[in-house]
C-alpha cells in the first residue's frame, strides 16, 4: 500500500495565491486613493483664478470728494456801512450819537461742499454708461472784506457821546453780512450751481461715462 502524499503542499498552494490576490486589492485600493489623495493636495495648491468685485460708486464718491470745497462762483463788491450809535442824557432830553461811516470792499465766493456727498446721491449703471449724481446744494462758502480796500471814511462822536470801541468791529461785521446778502441777491448761487454741474459733469466724463444726470439736493 503506497503512503498517502502529504497534504501540507495542497492545502498552502491555494492560501499563498489567495494572499497575493488580497495583497494586491489593497495595493490598488490603498494605491489609488494615495493618488487621488495626492491629486486633491495637488489641486488644493494650486491658486485659485482671481474674482474681480468692481464697486464704482465709492470711486466717483472719493474722486469727487477729494475737491472738497468746489469754488465755482466769486463777487467783488463795495458797500458803504453807515453806523450809528444813539444815546440819550438828562432825561431823554439830549440826543447825541457816536457814528462811523466805512467804506468796504469784499470778496464774496459761492460752490458746493463736496465733503457732505452721500453715497447714496451716487447711483452707476456701467452698462450703460450712466451715473445719476445729487449733489448738495449751492451755499456761501465765504464772505471776506479786503483789509486794504476798506477804510473808515468819517469817524464822529458827540460832545456828550460816549466813544464806543467796538463800533467800526460792529460796522464790518455788518459789512460782510451786507456783501454776503447782496450777492446772494445778485444771483451768485445760481451761477455757483451752474459752475459745479459743469465741473462734476466734467469729472464724470473723464471717468468714462457717456451720459451724466445731475441734480441738486434740498436744503
Amino acid at each position: 500500500m503506497e503512503p498517502s502524499s502529504p497534504s501540507g503542499p495542497k492545502i498552502e498552494g491555494p492560501r499563498l495565491g489567495w494572499g497575493f490576490v488580497i495583497l494586491g486589492l489593497f495595493a490598488v485600493v490603498f494605491g489609488g486613493g494615495a493618488f487621488a489623495i495626492q491629486a486633491l493636495l495637488k489641486r488644493s495648491a494650486e491658486p485659485e483664478a482671481p474674482v474681480e468685485v468692481l464697486h464704482p460708486t465709492p470711486q466717483v464718491i472719493t474722486s469727487m470728494r477729494q475737491l472738497a470745497l468746489l469754488q465755482t462762483s466769486s463777487f467783488h463788491m463795495e458797500r458803504v456801512i453807515d453806523l450809528r450809535d444813539r444815546q440819550s442824557h438828562v432825561f431823554g432830553l439830549v440826543h447825541v450819537e457816536d457814528a462811523i461811516l466805512l467804506v468796504a470792499a469784499g470778496d464774496v465766493t459761492a460752490g458746493v461742499d463736496l465733503s457732505t456727498l452721500r453715497d447714496e446721491d451716487v447711483e452707476v449703471d456701467l452698462a450703460a454708461h450712466l451715473v445719476r449724481i445729487v449733489l448738495p446744494p449751492a451755499q456761501i462758502l465765504s464772505a471776506t472784506l479786503d483789509n486794504q480796500a476798506t477804510y473808515v471814511h468819517t469817524r464822529r462822536t458827540d460832545a456828550l457821546a460816549k466813544r464806543q470801541e467796538t463800533l467800526e468791529t460792529r460796522a464790518r461785521q455788518e459789512a460782510e453780512r451786507t456783501l454776503r446778502d447782496a450777492a446772494i441777491t445778485g444771483g451768485i448761487l445760481e451761477r455757483a450751481r451752474d459752475g459745479a454741474e459743469r465741473a462734476v459733469r466734467g469729472l464724470a466724463r473723464s471717468m468714462g461715462f457717456e451720459s451724466v444726470e445731475l441734480s441738486f439736493r434740498r436744503e
